[in-house]
């Protein structure tokens, strides 16, 4: 069977796969009849297409339809210089042919959207999410579920990047959590931006979109453990890692209970960051709740220097820091979370949402620039410089 399934060639460009025990030819046997379809070719594209390539995934599709540009150049280290304004697509797929001409790989030079989405996920046995934005994520998210695939998900920015994999069947035939379950729709314009609007640190693409080609080969090959239901985050600066127990949500519109959606369709993200009164407390209802007294964890997310100069105390996690550092036992507690005009910690609400549910957390309206306008300024001032 080992001469049958690999050539000569192949035998010697796997080599190293064949010795390692555990994976040898059974699991680059695995790799060949195996299929991943990468959604996008730069930061996270990029490195995850190498390594598959690489390894020996017997069919890859890139969807992408961008050109090279002179700003992808420090991270995305399938492009160079002289590869400027041609389509990303077709230079990548030259160059991993180049690596590996004992696969097949195909360009679409396309992009992803309600219409074909099904047709796309439906031709390859992996999915893997190397895009920017949160419309696509939860296209692929939402078709994923629907047709039964899994889908290795990440996002990147700045100095932070995390990953997940979605809709992986276990061993009693359940599917594990996804996209939906973190958030039931994409989060409001400005919650998070892309590369483009942020900026990225070059190398956290590679780290990240490395891990996300070996959960690929991990799902084809059936090796090591499951990296469902949980979310990792990872820390480019501090290089700490962080794994997030994620759970089925019961009114997941795609998953739930009381499903609503049936097939892909463009989710749209609310323009604002307003949140509704659930999650929201006011200047003067937080003061008549810190004068009664009773357990109350506030959270300011301001920067170090910022909580210093004046606060209303509690702990000091900055919003950067917050999916590292946020407390586990936050699950149950009446939180506030407070900045200085209010956008920051809505922000973080949509954090700490993800990291221990729902909970009972919710945004000082305004920050604390409404609470002195307010006039509750005294215990504000009292806190100032003491912490």
């Amino acid at each position: 069977m080992y001469d049958e399934l690999f050539s000569q060639e192949e035998k010697a460009q796997y080599s190293r796969h064949f010795l390692v025990k555990g994976f040898g030819v059974e699991g680059q046997a695995c790799l060949k009849a195996g299929s991943v379809l990468v959604v996008g070719a730069g930061g996270l594209g990029c490195p995850a297409l190498m390594y598959l390539a690489a390894a020996g995934v017997g069919r890859i599709g890139i969807v992408e339809d961008d050109t090279v540009e002179i700003s992808n150049l420090h991270r995305q280290l399938l492009f160079a210089a002289n590869d400027i304004g041609v389509a990303k697509g077709e230079v990548a797929r030259q160059k991993l042919l180049g690596n590996n001409p004992y696969i097949d790989i195909k360009h679409f030079n396309d992009r992803v959207d309600e219409h074909n989405v099904m047709d796309f996920v439906q031709r390859y046995d992996v999915i893997l999410d190397a895009t920017d934005n949160f419309a696509t994520k939860y296209l692929l998210n939402d078709a994923c579920y629907l047709s039964g695939k899994p889908l290795i998900y990440a996002s990147i920015s700045q100095f932070e990047g995390q990953i997940a994999v979605f809709n992986v069947v276990d061993a009693g035939g359940r599917r594990s959590t996804n996209l939906r379950d973190i958030f039931p729709e994409p989060p409001p314009v400005g919650l998070s931006g892309n590369c483009g609007e942020a900026g990225v640190l070059g190398v956290l693409p590679g780290i990240i979109g490395s891990l996300q080609a070996l959960q690929a080969i991990k799902i084809l090959t059936g090796l090591g453990e499951s990296f469902a239901n949980r979310l990792t985050l990872f820390d480019a600066l501090s290089l700490q890692m962080r794994n997030i127990t994620m759970r089925h949500r019961s009114s997941n519109p795609l998953s739930g209970e009381q499903p609503s959606i049936f097939q892909p369709q463009i989710a749209k993200a609310r323009c604002g960051l307003a949140i509704s009164e659930k999650y929201s407390i006011s200047p003067r209802a937080l003061e008549q709740r810190l004068q009664l007294g009773g357990p109350l964890q506030l959270i300011d997310v301001r920067d170090q220097y910022e909580h210093s100069e004046t606060s209303l105390g509690g702990l000091n996690i900055p919003l950067s820091e917050l999916s590292l550092h946020l407390p586990q036992s936050l699950e149950g507690i009446d939180t506030v979370v407070y900045c200085k005009t209010g956008v920051r910690s809505v922000k973080a609400l949509y954090v700490i949402k993800a990291i221990v549910g729902e909970g009972r957390c919710r945004s000082l309206a305004g920050g604390l620039d409404a609470y002195v306008a307010a006039g509750c300024q005294e215990r504000l001032n009292s806190a100032g410089g003491t912490r």
